[in-house]
C-alpha cells in the first residue's frame, strides 16, 4: 500500500516538474515526510529517484525539441559539482539559516516572472540570446556561459544541502531572463537536472548512510516519476508561453511564501502580504490600461472612408 502512495506521489511531483520545470524534490520530499519518513531519509531517497526520473524526462523532452544542449552542458556540470560538495560536506549541516533569504529571493524572482509574463506578451520579447538572426542555435557567449556556471553551482549546491531547490533556482532565473520560450527553459533545466541528481547521489553514498532500508519510497517516486514524465513534457508544448510562465510564477510565490512564513513568522507574513499586494496593484494596473487600449483600437474605423464618389466642396449639382 506505501508503494501505490509513494508512486502517486511521484506522479504528481513529476507532473508539477515536468510541465513547471521545478518542485518535484519539494513535493516529494514533504509527501515522504508526511509518510512518516525521517528528512534526511526522505531527501536521499528523492534523490536516487531523480536519477531515474531525469533522464526519462530529459529524453522526453529531447523527443519533442524542448531542450537545447549547449545550456545543458554549461548549466548542469557546474550544477552537478555543487550538488556533489553540498552532498558530502554540508548534508549534515542545518540550511535553517540560509532558507529564509533563498525563499525570499525566489518569492521575488516569481513575482518578477508573474508580472513579465503578464506585462509584456511572448510576442514583444521573443529575442533569443541562443539564436542568431535566422533562428540556428549556437553555444552561448562567454558571459552567457560564467553565468549559466555560476547558476548551476549555487543551484545544485542548494538542491543537495536542501533537500530540493534546483528548479526553482534555475527555472525563474532563466524566465526572468525572458530570452527563450519557457518550454525551452523547463526542458532543457530538467535535462540538466540528471546530472545533478547523479552527482548528488553520489554525494550521498559518500557523505552519508540514509538510504539503506528505503527501497519502498525510491521505487515509488521512481515509477510515478517515470509515468508523469512523458505526460508533463506534452502539456508543456500544448500551453500558452504566457499562461506558462504566469503559473510557473505563481507557483513560485506560494511555495517561498509559505517557506518565508514558516521561516520568520508574522515578520515573513507581513513581507508576502506586501509583495502579494504589490504584483495584485501593478497585474490590475497593467490589465486595466490593457483594456482601455483594445477598446480605443474597437473604437477605431476598420479602414479609410472611401470619397470617390463625394462631390468636392463647393460644387453645383444638377437634378
Amino acid at each position: 500500500m506505501k508503494l501505490l502512495l509513494f508512486a502517486v506521489a511521484g506522479l504528481l511531483a513529476q507532473l508539477v516538474d515536468g510541465a513547471l520545470g521545478m518542485a518535484f524534490g519539494i513535493t516529494a520530499t514533504t509527501a515522504l515526510i508526511l509518510s512518516g519518513a525521517a528528512p534526511a531519509q526522505a531527501s536521499a531517497a528523492v534523490h536516487f529517484a531523480e536519477v531515474g526520473t531525469t533522464l526519462f524526462s530529459g529524453l522526453a523532452h529531447w523527443k519533442l525539441n524542448n531542450v537545447h544542449w549547449p545550456t545543458v552542458f554549461f548549466l548542469g556540470v557546474p550544477g552537478a559539482v555543487g550538488a556533489f560538495v553540498g552532498a558530502t560536506v554540508l548534508s549534515g549541516l542545518s540550511t535553517e539559516s540560509a532558507e529564509p533569504v533563498v525563499s525570499t529571493i525566489l518569492l521575488l524572482l516569481g513575482a518578477y516572472v508573474l508580472v513579465r509574463s503578464v506585462a509584456l506578451p511572448w510576442k514583444r520579447r521573443q529575442r533569443s540570446e541562443f539564436a542568431d538572426d535566422a533562428g540556428t542555435p549556437h553555444t552561448p557567449a562567454a558571459h552567457g556561459r560564467f553565468g549559466l556556471a555560476a547558476l548551476g553551482l549555487g543551484g545544485g549546491f542548494l538542491d543537495a544541502t536542501g533537500g530540493g531547490g534546483w528548479g526553482p533556482v534555475t527555472t525563474s532565473t532563466l524566465l526572468s531572463v525572458g530570452r527563450r520560450e519557457p518550454r525551452k527553459i523547463i526542458g532543457t533545466v530538467n535535462t540538466a537536472e540528471f546530472l545533478v541528481a547523479v552527482s548528488a547521489s553520489l554525494g550521498f553514498i559518500f557523505g552519508l548512510d540514509q538510504v539503506h532500508g528505503s527501497w519502498q519510497p525510491v521505487l515509488g517516486l521512481l515509477i510515478g516519476g517515470l509515468i508523469g514524465a512523458p505526460i508533463a513534457a506534452w502539456v508543456v508544448t500544448v500551453v500558452n508561453p504566457d499562461v506558462l510562465g504566469a503559473v510557473v510564477g505563481s507557483m513560485l510565490i506560494v511555495l517561498n511564501g509559505v517557506r518565508v512564513i514558516n521561516a520568520l513568522g508574522w515578520a515573513g507574513a507581513a513581507m508576502v502580504a506586501v509583495v502579494v499586494i504589490v504584483v495584485a496593484v501593478v497585474l490590475t494596473r497593467v490589465l486595466l490600461r490593457r483594456r482601455a487600449v483594445r477598446q480605443a483600437e474597437d473604437a477605431e474605423p476598420d479602414g479609410p472612408v472611401d470619397n470617390a464618389g463625394a462631390p468636392a466642396p463647393g460644387a453645383f449639382t444638377t437634378g
